[in-house]
């Protein structure tokens, strides 16, 4: 599920890291975005809209829409598409407005 070579970008993988998403452990790249890693591990939802509950997905990956808002390490609204992932991170499925706990 990852792209490994482009004609024009040059994608350079940092250490394998271990990452928890809704309390699943999985690994990704360190320095990768938090929704590459997730991706490249089949995942696609990102949140569920607020109105209709509907799973949204990558939209934009360049951080300006509120596609991919998810919780990271307990902080709501974080966009992953441009976080990029650290070793031990808690990331979960975002739904509604993203209430601080």
């Amino acid at each position: 599920m990852r792209i490994k070579e482009h004609p024009i970008l040059n994608f350079e993988k940092g250490r394998k890291v271990k990452f928890y998403y809704n309390g699943q452990e999985l690994e990704g790249y360190e320095g990768e975005t938090i929704a590459a890693a997730l991706h490249a591990n089949g995942i696609r939802g990102m949140r569920e809209s607020i109105r209709m509950h509907r799973p949204r997905g990558l939209f934009c990956n360049i951080g300006n829409c509120s596609s991919c808002l998810m919780i990271v390490n307990g902080k709501p609204n974080t966009r992953v598409c441009v976080e990029k992932l650290k070793e031990g991170m808690v990331v979960e499925t975002q739904r509604g407005k993203g209430e601080l706990k």
